[in-house]
């Protein structure tokens, strides 16, 4: 492979969180140096000032192979992933069936290998997703599994989930959790309050949160494995994240970026595209939660990208099923946490690239010498308003359609070989 210099580049380092100008040598698939002179031969991108970052590493992905392909391929979601900036995708197991056998991963592993991104896969936790009895964690992990989870299903049986982190701590395995009180949230579709009291929402405290929470970071202390919270969204939360490390568990948390740049009162006249789960909260918390990023209690940012047919959307608000499509909007959206002022791009790229890479032990979200060359070329003031039928997604459930926003994707990289956009 030719080497390939990025010059006139607003590198933006999650590592050391420097924003500065300067140019980027890469060969052979790697990162070879920063500031590099240009070897002979060498082709030559010129960035004109543009951002240039580690490729996102998108961390809770819903692809519909097998069982709901007609909702999103793994060619479908990797094109949307190259054309947003994603260079590896981190796939869900609630597929249809679920991912629980090393057969059933070495399938999507084959079935992933041609899409023009990465795409590593996690495990369920229990057998369908049922609660009832662990997978063959060990097994799963040789197949390539890199961490288990059974999404927004909650194992509500402590027992088997103590024995399924008892189990996992031996091996090094980390356990994905969604931290809801499963009584409490069932049927639930809004926060509880005043709006969703007159809009007549089925809704849920976020208490439901806290409690969940408290549940798995209890077994967590008494287990002692790797743990992470795939959403925490309220502020209420937050101080049971800081006595958990305060203890010192291997605990990190995550958040959707809709939380972060959505709230309650966006969802209007019972807009289905904006039924999520857990559903969106307050504008108190949304803010708080921003400061959680930046303060670094919440460790990751992702799309949480759940694609849904028309026919899914198309219901009552309660009825409506919950998620939306984001490989393409995740890094658009977060532009406006950039230009709000309350995140800065490093910040920003720390939380979508290099913490899920720490976490899950890949080796992306680096700018550093020897690092893959997996990279994103955008520019964050670019305007646009989006349409959701633009989006390579087969399914087009995106609560930004019509919005104005900021940020284009130029250019994206994995492992040196340009997999989206033309000259810069």
């Amino acid at each position: 492979m030719t080497a390939t210099l990025f010059i006139n580049a607003r590198l933006i380092d999650p590592e050391a969180q420097t924003d500065a100008p300067g140019s980027l040598l890469v060969r052979d698939s790697v990162i070879e140096g920063i500031d590099a002179e240009a070897p002979e031969g060498a082709a030559v991108i010129d960035c004109n000032g543009r951002a240039l970052a580690p490729g996102l590493i998108d961390w809770g992905v819903k692809i519909g192979e097998p069982g709901e392909r007609h909702k999103e391929s793994f060619r479908s979601a990797g094109l949307a992933a190259a054309a947003g900036g994603v260079t590896t995708i981190v796939a869900r197991p609630d597929t249809m069936p679920p991912i629980d056998t090393p057969e059933s991963l070495e399938f999507v592993t084959r079935r992933a290998a041609d899409a023009p991104v990465n795409i590593r896969h996690m495990a369920a936790l229990t057998k369908a997703r049922e609660g009832r009895e662990m997978v063959e964690i060990g097994f799963l992990t040789d197949a390539g599994a890199v961490a288990f989870t059974d999404g927004v299903r909650q194992v509500t049986d402590t027992r088997i989930l103590s024995r399924c982190m008892t189990y996992a701590r031996g091996l090094g395995a980390l356990i994905v959790g969604h931290p809801q009180d499963a009584g409490l949230s069932r049927g639930a579709a809004a926060t509880s309050g005043k709006f969703a009291s007159i809009y007549g929402i089925p809704a849920v405290s976020p208490m439901a949160e806290v409690i969940g929470l408290d549940r798995d970071l209890s077994l967590v202390a008494m287990t002692g494995c790797r743990w992470h919270a795939d959403q925490i969204t309220t502020a209420r939360a937050l101080p049971a994240l800081h006595r958990a490390r305060d203890a010192g568990l291997d605990v990190t948390a995550g958040i959707s970026i809709h939380h972060l740049t959505l709230n309650e009162f966006d969802v209007g006249d019972y807009r289905t595209f904006f039924r999520f789960t857990p559903p969106l909260r307050s504008e108190d918390d949304r803010q708080a939660m921003v400061q959680a990023v930046a303060d670094g209690v919440i460790d990751v940012i992702a799309s949480f990208h759940t694609p849904q047919d028309e026919e899914s959307k198309r219901l009552p608000f309660e009825a409506a099923a919950p998620g939306a499509v984001g490989l393409q909007t995740l890094l658009p959206a977060a532009m406006r946490l950039y230009h709000q002022g309350g995140l800065t791009l490093p910040q920003l790229w720390r939380a979508m690239s290099l913490n899920p890479a720490k976490r899950l032990g890949l080796p992306g979200g680096r700018l550093s010498v020897g690092a893959p060359a997996d990279l994103v070329l955008f520019d964050p003031d670019a305007p646009f308003v989006l349409d959701r039928f633009t989006l390579l997604s087969k399914s087009k459930n995106t609560p930004f359609d019509g919005a104005r926003m900021e940020g284009r994707v130029l250019g994206t990289w994995v492992g040196g070989r340009r997999v989206f956009g033309g000259h810069a």
